[in-house]
């Protein structure tokens, strides 16, 4: 009986776990999807691993500057002992200068067994790349953050681009929800006048139709809204299988942009792409500056320390220690122009990435022109749509009075209706060419 409850509340447990998962939708504006994004995007993740890798890159720079330690320790054992061969007047008798005949030429020198142990001190005390080379890898990592910004730009504005078509499908389906209701409204009105022998039957099935075509653009909504979602939680880094809503509309995100930004200077600081190219260029005048040291000497310290230990056998060897300290300076005189060659080749980069500066800066000012004129052009197609979309829904009300007193056809609602679903159709595309333009506009100012 105790398993049986224990069961019991286990099932009881993970159904209301799995409830409340189905359940947990969390809601997203335009603003905190991008936010959502910049923390949990692939590529933002990976500029953070950029950054770190070129924190590591400024300390492996710095290594080489710093004192540098090792300890070498060695033994030895010769199985046989080399013979070096003296020279015949090593074998010469002293007082007669006569060969001696017992002289043996051949001579083992040293003993089977060395140990040698030894301390190597050395430090870098000039060497003008190593500055240059230096100061290069702290501005990587500057860059490194700069690109990080760019990245996360990109992000947000593919968030932006995912989250309106999603926004404008959801708004459709609004609409034709009403729309919906309305037909259902007037299709019962028309049956109680049918009873009433004011309506034929052509005009129930004629709004039957109507509702039918209108339930069926609904799905297909659905489907859309799914596949809208979808993309826009992978832009996010969202779960796929989790449900997300949208809390924005699209009047809310109608946000006229100000006197400035349609018609003061353009500010190429503001572009997180400007900044990485203007950094870009500081590093390659740098490595220009690097090659070009290469002409100056390098000069280095170094000492050690050992201790050394020979004998036959070990526990009968002598032992004895040595000691140098001493200063090397290194003069280049002729490389083959190899170093020429390598300033030349990064004076050449340095041209072409500021040729590339250069033709960003023509970009951007032809990106503002463009949205600037877009975002005006929009606004002007929206301001007519709208009056369009007032003027069909006059006439549909108007259209619908009539038909209920009996002074209009239903082939009158039937037009009536179209116009009225074209018009609105056309207004909720003309706010999303806005939204669409102001999008541009923000990204091409820099915002």
């Amino acid at each position: 009986m105790k398993q049986i409850f224990i069961l019991l509340l286990t099932l009881t447990f993970c159904s209301t776990s799995i409830w409340s998962q189905k359940n947990d939708v969390r809601s997203f504006s335009l603003v905190e999807a991008a936010s959502y994004a910049v923390n949990n995007n692939i590529d933002v993740k990976n500029a953070l691993v950029d950054i770190a890798d070129a924190d590591a890159r400024v300390v492996e720079a710095k290594s080489f500057g710093i004192p540098q330690a090792n300890f070498k320790m060695d033994y030895s054992r010769f199985i046989k002992l080399p013979v070096t061969v003296l020279p015949e007047e090593f074998g010469l008798d002293p007082a007669t200068g006569m060969p001696n005949p017992n002289f043996d030429n051949e001579v083992a020198f040293g003993v089977k067994n060395s140990f040698n142990a030894k301390l190597e001190v050395s430090s870098l005390l000039f060497d003008g790349s190593y500055l240059v080379g230096l100061q290069a890898a702290k501005l990587y990592t500057n860059q490194s953050k700069l690109q990080l910004e760019q990245v996360k730009d990109e992000v947000m504005s593919s968030v932006r681009d995912a989250y309106l078509p999603a926004l404008v499908v959801e708004e459709n389906k609004k609409i034709l929800n009403k729309n919906l209701e309305s037909i259902e409204q007037l299709l019962f009105e028309t049956k109680e006048l049918y009873k009433a022998g004011f309506a034929e039957q052509l005009d129930i099935d004629r709004l039957e139709l109507t509702k039918a075509n209108l339930m069926a653009e609904v799905e297909n909504l659905d489907d859309q809204y799914q596949l809208a979602t979808n993309y826009l939680k992978f832009q996010m880094g969202y779960p796929v299988h989790q449900e997300i809503r949208l809390s924005d509309d699209l009047n809310a995100l109608l946000k006229i942009p100000s006197d400035n930004d349609l018609n003061g200077p353009v500010n190429y600081g503001e572009r997180s792409d400007y900044t990485v190219v203007q950094s870009a260029v500081t590093l390659n005048e740098l490595n220009v500056k690097r090659f070009k040291a290469g002409y100056l000497p390098q000069l280095l310290a170094f000492g050690s320390y050992g201790v050394l230990r020979q004998g036959n056998r070990i526990s009968e060897g002598a032992w004895s220690d040595n000691a140098v300290v001493g200063l090397q300076l290194n003069v280049p005189i002729f490389d083959g122009f190899d170093k020429k060659a390598k300033v030349q080749r990064a004076s050449l980069q340095l041209e072409m990435v500021k040729n590339r500066k250069t033709q960003l800066e023509q970009a951007i000012e032809l990106q503002v022109k463009t949205a600037r004129t877009q975002y005006l052009n929009a606004m002007n197609r929206l301001e007519d749509r709208s009056k369009n979309l007032t003027l069909a829904e006059k006439i549909y009300n108007t259209t619908r009075i009539k038909y209920k007193e009996g002074v209009g056809s239903s082939l009158e609602i039937s037009q009536a209706e179209q116009s009225l679903y074209q018009s609105q159709s056309n207004y909720i595309n003309a706010k999303y060419d806005v939204l669409v333009a102001k999008i541009n506009l923000d990204k091409a100012l820099g915002k």
